[in-house]
């Protein structure tokens, strides 16, 4: 990898935020120093979203579909969700977790917002992609077992697309407390769905994901909810704040949610990048 960044003409990764990590933290494996030696040819491009697989007006595996424009849609699926998941009609919002179960990924953080949202009165739905078995992997299989007959919760180990659509369409909030994450795909998914992200700021999520509260971008920009430790506190913090707008200013909430659908994080804008990078390349 050293030799492949001295002889490269460019070096990309797949957020700006991780290409800083690796330059200035522990995010480039070892090769910071490198990275350094050569940042002149060395850029974040971000990671888009295929808009055609991963877009509610046209989704196949929805029942109902929708858009920024008819929100009110969204809680066709949401009740559809219910329903493949066996969980009870409720008034309470459903909060979701999308991804691989891997130390990555936050799962003692996943562990606590279940439990948190249960103690709250909201339902939690979790699509687990478990490759083999480990401790994370067994403990989760275990909360399975043990949340069997919870009508608000529905743990599915292994990852199935047509679930997968439904749960992005179907959730409220989208936790993803990864402890590092070069781009983040899911909550890019999620917000075009107009489910709102609950993210620690890591990786590509510092560049995406931007907290109703706290943000200083402008309201139409702000999309999420952001936390920074990795600790229980921290993600409660930031759930508890979605968990509150949910319930107390609905209007506010879907305006939020629509917010989320009108981010643009296509293939466009990055494409482009990638034929500046190699146009600088060509002229060079």
């Amino acid at each position: 990898m050293k030799g492949g960044i001295l002889y490269s003409n460019f070096v990309t990764t797949v957020s700006p935020n991780h290409a800083d990590e690796a330059l200035y933290d522990d995010g480039a494996s070892g090769l910071g120093r490198t990275l350094k030696e050569y940042q002149d040819k060395f850029r974040g491009v971000l990671n888009g979203v295929d808009y055609d697989v991963w877009n509610p007006e046209t989704d196949p595996f929805l029942p109902a579909r929708y858009s920024a424009g008819r929100i009110e849609r969204k809680s066709e699926n949401k009740k559809a969700l219910r329903d493949r998941f066996w969980l009870r009609g409720s008034d309470g919002p459903v909060v979701a977790y999308v991804g691989r179960l891997d130390e990555q990924k936050g799962m003692h953080l996943v562990h606590h917002a279940l439990f948190y949202t249960l103690a709250r009165r909201g339902q939690f739905v979790l699509i687990g992609d478990a490759h083999y078995h480990d401790g994370i992997t067994d403990h989760f299989w275990h909360l399975k077992r043990y949340l069997n007959d919870n009508p608000d919760c529905h743990l599915e180990i292994g990852y199935r697309e047509d679930l997968a659509h439904l749960v992005y369409a179907g959730a409220d909030l989208l936790v993803v407390p990864s402890m590092f994450e070069p781009c983040g795909l899911v909550p890019l998914i999620g917000m075009r769905y107009g489910t709102v992200p609950v993210v620690r700021a890591t990786g590509g999520m510092a560049d995406t994901v931007f907290d109703y509260d706290q943000s200083g971008r402008p309201p139409a920009d702000r999309n999420g909810y952001v936390f920074h430790h990795t600790d229980n506190r921290a993600i409660e913090s930031a759930l508890s704040r979605a968990l509150r707008l949910w319930s107390a200013r609905p209007r506010e909430f879907g305006e939020l949610a629509a917010n989320c659908m009108r981010a643009d994080y296509s293939w466009a804008r990055p494409g482009q990048e990638y034929l500046d990078i190699y146009q600088h390349i060509r002229h060079k």
